[in-house]
């Protein structure tokens, strides 16, 4: 697809995911309608790491998604839409589950109904491959896997998930879903397993961590920003679900022993029962089936762990959290 001049907008902006993604589409030569959560520092989180010269074609809108007409005022005019403004943290949705319900939920209706309004030719849902909960049978996991909520934040956006479809086939609004399994590289939320990691390797040789048996598959953001971009284009995944994930499984202990070795630290592991999930949340098994993927969009995941890997050590090293505040890292 051409991107030039096309205007789009990016809710969740100044996420990291969010921030990559407007930063491609700059890139492109689109026309960026970027929202972000408004508030007194007037902070645009990652977006500040775009360079000056690529900012010129943004237009930066402050305000909440759970505003139904500051939501319908920042869509006006704009082409194509690409959703990710979420509250994403499990942890964070224990305790405050009236918040991560309310703000993914009917965040993900006002989107709907604007771009409804505003007859747009795409919109990009961002979903979870939490909503899978602990796998069943062999691994790997489907788009036809069954799927749960596990916690409050799954149960969010299990929820948005169907808002979307609901507006697919009862409205025709032309959607499509995208199902990321775990994200990693420059700007991820430092709270995340692969910065909890380097940053306390950049300290020292030791590590404390919850569970090491989990396994994950970790995609490197520039393969998920480009499945974004495919997701807006192609016909054949409208109204459909679309997992994206890379075909790598390792454990958190394998994670941390590669990390540690990138480093070059001889490493001591300790598990830390702060850093447990609780038993009934915690998800063991994970790899995607990107079988669809490949099949409707022809994607598939391009950098290996390592050099993405590297390229995120180089970025937290460098000092990439250090003017951020922790609100704005999602």
């Amino acid at each position: 697809m051409d991107w030039n001049g096309r205007k789009v907008l990016v809710t969740g902006a100044a996420g990291f995911i969010g921030s990559h993604l407007c930063e491609r589409l700059l890139g492109e030569g689109a026309d960026v309608r970027a929202m972000v959560h408004g508030n007194m520092r007037g902070s645009i989180g990652h977006l500040a790491a775009i360079p000056t010269e690529r900012r010129k074609n943004i237009e930066i809108v402050g305000g909440n998604i759970r505003d139904g007409a500051f939501v319908r005022d920042a869509t006006t005019g704009v082409d194509t839409v690409f959703h990710l403004a979420a509250v994403t943290s499990v942890v964070y949705s224990y305790s405050n589950p009236d918040e991560t319900i309310f703000t993914n939920v009917s965040g993900t209706l006002n989107v709907c109904n604007a771009a409804r309004h505003e007859n747009v030719r795409r919109l990009v849902h961002t979903s979870s491959a939490g909503v899978y909960g602990p796998a069943e049978g062999d691994l790997p996991i489907s788009e036809t896997h069954p799927v749960r909520a596990y916690n409050p934040y799954t149960a969010s956006k299990l929820a948005a998930d169907n808002v979307v479809e609901s507006f697919h086939l009862s409205y025709e609004l032309p959607v499509t879903i995208i199902r990321i399994f775990n994200v990693y590289g420059p700007r991820i939320g430092r709270f995340l397993i692969i910065p909890t990691i380097i940053l306390q390797l950049i300290k020292g040789c030791e590590l404390k961590l919850g569970s090491m048996t989990p396994t994950r598959n970790f995609t490197y953001i520039d393969d998920i920003v480009e499945a974004y971009l495919l997701m807006a284009e192609y016909e054949a995944v409208v109204g459909e679900v679309v997992n994206f994930g890379s075909p790598r499984a390792l454990t958190i202990g394998e994670l941390a022993l590669l990390i540690a070795g990138l480093m070059g630290r001889d490493v001591t592991i300790a598990q830390d029962a702060k850093a447990l999930r609780p038993h009934k949340s915690e998800i063991d098994r994970v790899l995607a089936d990107v079988t669809k993927a490949r099949e409707l969009l022809e994607w598939s995941s391009k950098v290996e762990l390592e050099d993405g890997l590297r390229q995120t050590i180089d970025w937290i090293a460098a000092g990439g959290y250090d003017d951020l505040p922790a609100q704005d890292e999602k």
